[in-house]
Formats: C-alpha cells, sequence, structure tokens
C-alpha cells in the first residue's frame, strides 16, 4: 500500500479511531498519544493490508492493543502500587471511572490477595505469565490463585444470574394524574443525577423500571416502556451493562398512526461524571441493526450527547447557562444547553416532592425544550416536553400553536415554544 493510499484511508477512520480512543483512555492527551503510537503502527505495518475494506478494524485492533500497552505500562509503573489502582472495575474512559458499585464493595469483601490477582486478570488484562513474574510466584500458583479467587467472589457477588422469564412491572396509569409544580425561593440543591438521559433507568446491576409518555390536553397515555438492566456487556472493549426495553405504543405520536410493540437494547455505561450510551439495536422488519458509538452520524444524533459524546452529566448544579423567569428563558450560545435552572415542589399521586428543574435546549433535535423535574434521589418525578412553533411543520402541515391552542407556551429567547406531552415513571407510583 503507497502512502497516499494509507493517508486516505485514514483520513476516513480519522473520527472513528478518536471516538474509540478518547472513549478507552482517561484524557484526551492520553488518547491523542496513542493515536500517534497507533498511526506509527499502521503505517510500519501497512503492507500486512491486502483488502482495504479490512483497514478500519485492523486499525481499532491496533488502537485497542496500544489501549492493553498503556494500561500495562501503568500497572509496572513503581509509583503506581497495585494497593492505588484507580477503582474504575470495568473500563477506563476520558469521562471519569466507570461507576460499577456492586463489582467494587464485592472486591471490597475480599483479601488483598484475591483482590491483587483478579485486578490484574481481569482489570488490566495481564497474561497469567506476566503475573507470575510480576508476582514471584510459579504460574501454576497463579492458576490455583485465579481459581480460588474466583469462587469467592462468586459466593459474594450480590448479582447471580437470573432464570430467563416475563417480570411484572408496574402498571402505569392510562389517564395522567393531576399535579401541581409551585415555585420554591429556596436555593437549587446539587444532584446526583445518575439516570440515562431520555429513557430514566440508571444503567446499574439490578435495576428495573416502568415508564410512559402522555400527550395533552387529553393527558391519554400513548407509549409504555418497560426497561431492565440484563447483564454487563462490552462495546469496542468499552464495559457497561445492557438495558432491554420493551415499547408498547398505541395511537398517533412522532406522525406514526400504527400501534406496533419493539424491543430494543441499549447498551450503557455510568462513569464518576457521566451517563453514556455505548450502543443500540432494535428490529428493523426482518433485520436487527446495531449501531454504537464509533459509527458517527448514524448515532451521535439520536444517541449521543455532550462534548465528544462524552454524555449527560451526573453531578448536577446551576451553572447558569440557562435563566428562567416564569415561562421565559435566556440562554447562552453554546452547543450544549443543559442547566438546573429553579427549585420546585411537585404534587402528584398523594405525594410531594422536593425537586430541581434542569432544562435543556437543542439538545437532540433543533426545536425541542425539555422540563425535568428531579428529586434529592437524583430520580426523575416529571419530565416535559415542549416543540418550537415551527417543529416539523413539514409533516404535521400546522403550527404547534395552532395544533394545540389550549396548551402551555414557553418564550426560549424569543422563540415560542409549545407544550406537547409529559412523561411519567414507577418511581412516583
Amino acid at each position: 500500500m503507497d502512502d497516499t493510499a494509507f493517508e486516505r484511508l485514514v483520513a476516513e477512520c480519522e473520527n472513528a479511531l478518536k471516538r474509540f480512543l478518547y472513549y478507552k483512555l482517561p484524557c484526551k492527551a492520553d488518547g491523542d498519544d496513542i493515536l500517534q503510537e497507533t498511526l506509527l503502527a499502521a503505517y510500519r505495518n501497512r503492507g500486512a493490508i491486502k483488502n482495504t475494506e479490512s483497514f478500519k478494524p485492523w486499525l481499532l485492533r491496533i488502537a485497542s492493543n496500544k489501549c492493553n500497552d498503556f494500561y500495562r505500562r501503568r500497572a509496572k509503573n513503581p509509583e503506581l502500587p497495585m494497593d492505588g489502582i484507580p477503582e474504575s472495575v470495568l473500563s477506563y474512559g476520558r469521562s471519569g471511572p466507570a461507576v460499577t458499585q456492586s463489582v467494587l464493595e464485592t472486591l471490597g469483601e475480599l483479601g488483598v490477595r484475591d483482590t491483587q490477582i483478579l485486578r490484574m486478570f481481569y482489570i488490566e488484562d495481564l497474561p497469567q505469565t506476566e503475573i507470575a513474574g510480576m508476582l514471584g510466584i510459579p504460574e501454576g500458583t497463579v492458576k490455583s490463585r485465579l481459581y480460588a479467587a474466583r469462587q469467592r467472589f462468586k459466593s459474594v457477588y450480590p448479582f447471580p444470574p437470573e432464570t430467563k422469564g416475563e417480570r411484572k412491572m408496574s402498571k402505569l396509569p392510562e389517564i395522567l394524574p393531576e399535579y401541581t409544580i409551585a415555585k420554591s425561593e429556596k436555593p437549587i440543591f446539587p444532584v446526583k443525577w445518575e439516570e440515562m438521559m431520555g429513557w430514566f433507568i440508571v444503567p446499574r446491576p439490578g435495576e428495573k423500571l416502568s415508564w410512559a409518555m402522555y400527550d395533552f390536553p387529553e393527558r391519554k397515555r400513548t407509549e409504555l416502556y418497560e426497561s431492565e438492566v440484563t447483564g454487563f456487556a462490552s462495546v469496542h472493549g468499552i464495559d457497561g451493562v445492557e438495558i432491554t426495553v420493551q415499547e408498547r405504543r398505541g395511537g398517533e405520536h412522532e406522525g406514526r398512526p400504527e400501534s406496533r410493540n419493539l424491543t430494543r437494547t441499549f447498551v450503557a455505561q455510568l462513569t464518576g461524571a457521566h451517563c453514556r450510551i455505548l450502543a443500540e439495536s432494535h428490529y428493523d422488519g426482518d433485520i436487527k441493526r446495531f449501531f454504537t458509538f464509533l459509527d458517527g452520524d448514524d448515532f451521535i444524533p439520536n444517541w449521543g450527547f455532550g462534548e465528544d459524546n462524552c454524555g449527560n452529566e451526573v453531578n448536577l448544579r446551576q451553572k447558569g447557562i440557562i435563566q428562567r423567569k416564569g415561562n421565559k428563558i435566556k440562554t447562552e450560545a453554546l452547543p450544549f444547553l443543559l442547566d438546573a435552572v429553579g427549585r420546585y415542589t411537585v404534587s402528584i399521586c398523594g405525594k410531594q416532592y422536593d425537586c430541581v428543574c434542569v432544562i435543556d435546549v437543542n439538545t437532540y433535535n433543533p426545536g425541542i425544550v425539555s422540563e425535568q423535574f428531579i428529586d434529592e434521589n437524583g430520580r426523575t418525578v416529571l419530565w416535559r416536553r415542549y416543540n418550537h412553533d415551527e417543529w416539523a411543520l413539514n409533516r404535521y402541515k400546522q403550527k404547534w400553536s395552532e395544533k394545540l391552542p389550549g396548551n402551555e407556551r414557553l418564550d426560549v429567547d424569543g422563540g415560542l415554544y409549545v407544550h406537547w406531552y409529559d412523561c411519567i415513571t414507577d418511581y412516583i407510583l
């Protein structure tokens, strides 16, 4: 392969390669370093490529190996003893260490020798021969220690494999219950919001959730979603959890009048700083389609969020980039507009919730604003959607102020937005 062909193929894969490295490594600086190592190794071995269609997976495989080398170097660094390795049990990423609390807690209950050898083999991906050399013990002893440590881990781990079968979910009402939203004069409190943005479930083993959409002004339920974390999963070497979602649609919504049921699968990762989707799959007729964070324009507009697709923030505090007074909202000129704008008491289903109101503006789709009320536990109590008056005008052939004349309005930077539908989850039932 000549230099011109190599440069062309690298240019075609560059965005996917950067996304992969920035997800895999602790920070952008490390990602840039490994990027250079990857490209240099690829250039030196470019003669091995006979079929240009194999170039992208070949390049990503080199990048993956370079990432493994990076973490092996870390493990060997005498200034970083094994006891001090950051507790990112499933994976590392530029958004922070992965939060896998159940695994961390289980490791914390094991002895030092068990924890050490499990970390070296499963986290640092070290071969048994290398572990033997680092610990100064025979390879056979490494094997026996690993076996014993695995058995002790299994005996303590709180999430044994579950038998498959239909699970019962809380039934959300057909008609949205009446609610009130009262502004509080108390200061906004910081909140740890670990939910997957737009899907309300926390990507952590053992989590289950039902949620539903209700169109206004009828307040009638149009869609029902039943979600469950079903196990651990890995996408392009980035570890997270698998979430299965059963969607039940009835009546018109988003311009689709038919009723339908759909099974969708996500892989999501919760880190100390962000919650992000790594992959999504669903059936399109008889074809099961997969989209991952490396798929660029096919993935990011629907499932990505944040700078370099880092995900939605976990630690929410008021930043001041969105200001709200009543139904008037002013924003700064930033690409990702999500901010806490006030404290409110939401009364629904006979209960009261002290909430922070989080507004996001045009995050996924231009012309859409959402209003989310999150309580001190970091769970969504109520989610409300507003459309710009001319959103999807070609599809609906009518402005939203004409289509829904009695619905609530927002003024966002001088533009008119009309309330369309709400979402609640079984958390409030």
